[in-house]
């Protein structure tokens, strides 16, 4: 076809340039001269459309400006259209037409109406610009029975219901819709890709159940809605991948990333290859009106400024949301399937932080989703909102080394009932708020080297930084150095109840308890179980640390541990062996230890003594168990005595005395010791003594140098030594005691040695019976 007529090319005429306004009449060729060849003879103004013959002609238009209406409408014919550098006064009708295929190159479109457009080819617009005039001819994008959808004139483009045996293209091509929607493809079938490189959208692009067989691929596309839906994809089924990338293609330094203002609709979607949105730049109105009626609702898991909606979406590929990707509103997955790897890594997402309950200002919201491989986060930079991953379950690792979250006096990693095959890796990571993993399984190791979490949740009774509560980990967790950065929680750690198949370490990690948290705890290990506890932190914990019902079969500590700013709860705490055990010569060792716990522990607590006594002697080290069994019983008496004010110095004497006499049992030597000092001090006594009733023979029996007190008495002899041994042991009688004459200061010394015998059979037999309890085994 002729540059402004429908005969031969007129070489003379430079090309056209469709995108200066309307040309001169020079390259005016009316719209009816272009299908005049094409109609049936006699057909009149009927426009009976010609069939064409099996060898397929094209239909080239180039340099024209097309007057008029080209009104192919139910036309079905063989001919492939292809126009270039052209202009339209008016939109294209291609309306339930059936054609071989459509292509547009460089031409400028006040619109296209192609809905039940049946192509066998491709149909394409590239570097073309499709902007309709101010004028709306009474069609709307959709019908209701005879009334027109209100406010929703024609789209730019319209292609619902339409069928492509082809692909579709718009690369590089610019829609600048003026009626809100720049195009409009409900239920659009695509046996091939749809390929929009560099595509600029002003207005909606709707494709809600739109089928394809290869990718949708939008690389280097802008598309501008911010009042709605950028791009509303619900329910489409993708054969390919759906590519937002970064488009590399042309001249060095002419990259072009994918930008989206407004939300990004894929709910329900079906992609059977990769999601990618590398270096994209997606936003949406973080206040104001919210793109959809359904958000305005009191539901506190409702998102109502998102960035990407893609709830219950299903991937067999890789979603990837990387590689200096910024958002700005939420990234809302809940309930998808991702058959390979989520990678969030080196992206950046905000949100608007919210005033007032339930906030809204969840960054990334994943709740109910599986992924199949990994979850990638490295570097993820989110300088405001939550990371909300409720029920998740990864099949892989869950990587976030270097991540830096912000949501302070908020949960900014909130994953409770998460399960991980794999690891948890946060290291060196920085987060400001609350790290949440409540009841999380993990298959591997939570690993926590280097990581800062500081500005906890600002809760009365559940301020801490890190929530371990329940967590089920299949190896090891760690709460480490990472060479020259420290774990440090601001707020505390709260594991609860969780359980390590190894380790739980802590070694030269930084513990706190900010003023915020009102119950003061730097540490609650309560109910914890595993194999080995390293609490080795790298200075003393600044608040209490509870241990109470844990249990471990090897423990290894260190000073600064022990030096916890708030004491240790260690009730019921429970350990086998020592990493570094006690030897049986280091009784310094031993002391230090039970000078922490006497430090460590507020007031006197039996349960934390028998515990180590009970582990030195599993060991054999029987020595220091009694000593600290001895040492227990000490600082019991101590306890008694300040309890019962009164009665206190009683106490404290019969404290002594058993101290002193039998080391309240666990020092049986002591007590043949004293009564060997008492039977040769009081030997000497009688021994270097003489009674004055010797001079008296008329009253008394003189046997030596003492007197019997019944004269009938004969056959006895003074022994001073057996005489002493009847005083102090009680009870049995060896014929002595009462026998002889005692007065004055040797009636005094004799009824004190009775005493004494008696004292100190109180407390061997105080001390037995707590060795009895201490050996008989429990049932």
């Amino acid at each position: 076809m002729a540059s402004g007529q429908a005969g031969p090319v007129e070489r003379e005429l430079p090309p056209l340039n469709p995108f200066d306004g309307v040309p001169d009449a020079r390259y005016h060729v009316p719209a009816a001269d272009l299908l005049r060849p094409l109609l049936e003879p006699g057909s009149g103004g009927l426009l009976r459309w010609r069939r064409q013959a099996s060898n397929a002609p094209i239909v080239p238009v180039e340099n024209a400006y097309i007057t008029g209406r080209l009104d192919l409408r139910g036309a079905d014919l063989d001919c492939l259209f292809r126009f270039e550098n052209c202009r339209f006064e008016h939109a294209p009708d291609v309306r339930e037409a059936k054609l071989l295929g459509l292509v547009f190159r460089r031409c400028w479109l006040p619109g296209l109406k192609a809905r039940n457009l049946r192509s066998r080819n491709d149909v394409r617009l590239i570097r073309s610009v499709v902007q309709p005039g101010g004028v709306v001819d009474g069609e709307t994008a959709v019908q209701r029975g005879d009334t027109r959808e209100r406010g929703v004139p024609d789209a730019a483009i319209n292609l619902t219901d339409a069928v492509i045996e082809g692909s579709l293209v718009l690369t590089r091509t610019r829609i600048a819709s003026s009626f809100g929607r720049a195009l409009q493809a409900d239920r659009l079938q695509i046996s091939g890709a749809l390929l929009a490189y560099r595509l600029k959208a002003d207005g909606q692009v709707r494709v809600p159940g739109m089928r394809t067989g290869g990718n949708v691929n939008f690389s280097g596309a802008t598309l501008h809605n911010p009042a709605g839906f950028a791009l509303d994809a619900n329910g489409v089924h993708i054969g390919g991948s759906l590519l937002c990338d970064v488009d590399n293609f042309g001249a060095a330094g002419k990259r072009q990333a994918f930008t989206a203002r407004g939300v990004l609709h894929l709910p329900s979607a079906r992609v059977d290859g990769d999601i990618v949105f590398r270096g994209a730049d997606l936003a949406s109105p973080q206040r104001g009106v919210i793109a959809s009626e359904a958000w305005d609702s009191s539901d506190p898991y409702v998102d109502p400024w998102p960035s990407v909606v893609a709830d219950r979406m299903r991937v067999e590929g890789n979603v990837e949301f990387s590689d200096g990707l910024s958002a700005v509103g939420t990234l809302r997955m809940m309930n998808v399937r991702i058959g390979g790897t989520l990678r969030l890594a080196r992206a950046r997402i905000k949100v608007s932080r919210g005033d007032i309950e339930p906030f809204y200002d969840r960054a990334l919201h994943l709740d109910g989703s599986e992924i199949e491989g990994d979850f990638e986060a490295t570097g993820l930079h989110v300088p405001c909102g939550q990371l909300r991953l409720s029920d998740v379950r990864v099949g892989g690792n869950m990587l976030a080394a270097r991540a830096n979250l912000k949501h302070r006096g908020r949960d900014v990693f909130s994953a409770r009932r998460m399960k991980i095959a794999g690891n948890l890796m946060l290291t060196n990571a920085t987060l400001e708020g609350t790290l949440r993993l409540q009841g999380t399984e993990v298959g591997g190791s939570i690993e926590l080297y280097g990581t800062e979490v500081t500005a906890p949740t600002e809760r009365p009774q559940a301020s801490y930084s890190v929530d371990l509560r329940t967590v089920r980990v299949g190896r090891n967790i760690s709460l480490t150095k990472s060479r020259e950065r420290e774990f440090h929680a601001s707020g505390g750690v709260n594991m609860d109840g969780a359980s390590a198949a190894r380790r739980v370490d802590l070694t030269g990690a930084a513990l706190e308890a900010e003023s915020v948290a009102e119950h003061g705890i730097a540490l609650d290990a309560s109910d914890v179980t595993c194999d080995e506890f390293l609490l080795n932190p790298g200075k003393p914990p600044q608040g209490r640390i509870l241990l109470r019902h844990a249990y471990c079969r090897t423990l290894d500590d260190n000073d600064e541990f022990w030096a916890a700013e708030g004491g240790i709860e260690l009730e019921d705490f429970r350990y086998d062996v020592l990493h570094r055990p006690i030897p049986m010569q280091n009784d310094r060792a031993v002391d230090t230890r039970i000078r922490q716990l006497r430090s460590a522990m507020a007031g006197y607590r039996p349960g934390p003594y028998d515990q180590l006594a009970t582990m030195l002697r599993a060991s054999g080290n029987e020595e220091h168990a009694d000593t600290v069994l001895f040492r227990k019983q000490q600082y019991r008496y101590e306890a008694l005595a300040q309890g019962y004010r009164v009665l206190g110095p009683g106490v404290r004497l019969w404290s002594w005395l058993q101290r002193w006499m039998v080391g309240y049992g666990y020092r049986p030597v002591r007590a043949l010791g004293w009564l060997i000092g008492l039977l040769v001090v009081g030997s000497l006594y009688f021994w270097l003594g003489q009674d004055s009733c010797v001079t008296d023979p008329v009253r008394f029996m003189v046997a030596g140098t003492r007197c019997a007190i019944d004269q009938q008495e004969t056959g006895l002899q003074w022994n001073p030594v057996l005489y002493t041994a009847d005083l102090l042991v009680p009870i049995v009688d060896f014929g002595n005691k009462g026998r002889w004459y005692m007065h004055g200061l040797d009636k005094w010394m004799s009824d004190g040695f009775i005493a004494m015998g008696w004292i100190l059979a109180t407390t061997v037999a105080a001390g037995a019976s707590r060795m009895i309890r201490r050996d008989t085994p429990t049932k």
